[in-house]
């Protein structure tokens, strides 16, 4: 059981604005820490009540990581080093807050440091340790029950600022005005991207969707949900602007492009264990996919996209449903990426997760293969017939023996023979320490 009194700190993962404050400060030595909640607890027993419209027992402070300007009516500007008051708690990615002076339309979203009723610490209730610097050092290495791991550490002034998770918990569609659309990055499947500006001050990526490309009602009504989804290794959809054509999408930009290209550009400098953390950044965004039953349908390297810090983010999740063009046509007339596909979904149109993982082994053989096109000239239908009878992608040369295991356990001919996004992340993990230690 969680109490709200036993909340002492938050660790900050990617997606994060605030961490909670308390009468107490967490110092990396336990007794030091111990020692300094007895002290508060001493001095609090000596203080009178505060006056009940001033009493503020009971209720969860929290502490601004980072400045944040109020871009929507129900925004809450926030200020490095302030201090918040949690009024309510809407779901597990959104809260409401006050700050000192009363106001209260803003919400965050954070992690938890929470404490069991034996005063261990925890972020994933089946994972406890006797103090906070035990439980920071084994998350990094383990997501046991987070969307992802602790990869990297917060800088001392903020500069490592998290990706804006939506512009607003509510409000799914962007006046056109407020974008400013700046140069082209490149064409993808439904039109050109380019870089822009949202309210001349944030930096995003804007698909312009060519007329006629896509099934634009089911979309709309699809965003909604899509906006939703919040995991460091996903592009975050910020939202849609329907209010004239062509209707453009807003995104998440991302530096470094496309992964296929930067593959293709990068391969002589690329080692092997930076093709693995990138494997594994993929996996820890599916996996989040999986756990909350979103097919993504497309999964491919020219579907993940590369930030400045080299970090992969997977994008255009569960977009093929509303490709109205024939770029992706199967021997059987359905629209899907058909080297990237498996029998099931080659012969009988059945998507799953598990359809996904076959899509996710063929990304593991072009980042190893470096970027290069599987199956090489083969026809659509000369794939289907070659999976069908058994055949299999190769070796790629840059994989070990180990990566190639993975690969191919990804292509079992039965969906329920190929491992769940979560078992595949702890081998690549597993795999990354060897060669980390090699």
């Amino acid at each position: 059981m969680i109490h709200s009194n036993q909340i002492h700190s938050i660790f900050c993962c990617c997606c994060c604005a605030l961490q909670t404050s308390s009468s107490t400060r967490v110092d990396m030595n336990t007794n030091r820490y111990e020692e300094s909640v007895r002290t508060t607890q001493r001095s609090q027993k000596k203080l009178p009540p505060s006056p009940p419209e001033d009493d503020d027992s009971g209720v969860m402070k929290v502490v601004a990581m980072y400045d944040f300007t109020a871009r929507e009516s129900s925004d809450l500007t926030l200020h490095h080093g302030e201090t918040y008051i949690i009024l309510h708690k809407q779901d597990q990615l959104w809260w409401r807050a006050k700050d000192r002076h009363g106001s209260g339309k803003g919400e965050v979203r954070h992690y938890q440091i929470k404490q069991t009723d034996t005063t261990q610490f925890y972020l994933a209730e089946s994972h406890v340790f006797s103090s906070v610097p035990e439980l920071i050092n084994y998350h990094k290495y383990n997501a046991a029950g987070l969307v992802a791991r602790l990869r990297y550490p917060i800088g001392p002034k903020g500069q490592c600022l998290p990706a804006t998770a939506g512009f607003s918990s509510d409000k799914w569609e962007i006046n056109p005005s407020e974008l400013t659309f700046m140069k082209q990055l490149g064409c993808g499947q439904f039109g050109v991207v380019r870089l822009g500006n949202w309210r001349a001050q944030h930096k995003v990526a804007i698909k312009t969707i060519n007329e006629g490309a896509m099934s634009e009602d089911d979309f709309i009504e699809e965003a909604k949900i899509m906006m939703r989804l919040c995991h460091p290794k996903l592009v975050q959809l910020y939202g849609v602007c329907v209010s004239q054509r062509p209707i453009c999408i807003v995104t998440e930009f991302m530096e470094n492009g496309c992964l296929l290209h930067f593959l293709q550009q990068h391969s002589k400098t690329l080692g092997r264990v930076q093709m693995l953390f990138m494997c594994q950044d993929v996996c820890e965004g599916m996996e989040y996919l999986e756990q909350n039953n979103f097919i993504h349908r497309d999964l491919a390297a020219r579907n993940c996209l590369v930030n400045e810090r080299n970090v992969v983010k997977v994008c255009d999740f569960g977009m093929t449903r509303y490709v109205l063009d024939n770029q992706y046509t199967s021997s059987m007339g359905s629209r899907f990426p058909v080297k990237w596909s498996p029998p099931e979904v080659l012969h009988f149109n059945k998507f799953s997760s598990k359809s996904d993982v076959w899509s996710f082994g063929v990304l593991v053989w072009e980042v190893f293969s470096e970027g290069r096109s599987p199956f090489e000239s083969r026809s659509n239908a000369e794939v289907v017939e070659e999976v069908t009878q058994g055949g299999r992608l190769y070796r790629p040369h840059r994989a070990s023996g180990h990566i190639y295991n993975i690969m191919y356990r990804c292509w079992h001919e039965k969906p329920h023979g190929r491992p769940c996004f979560s078992e595949l992340l702890q081998n690549i993990r597993q795999i990354t320490e060897e060669e980390t230690d090699t």
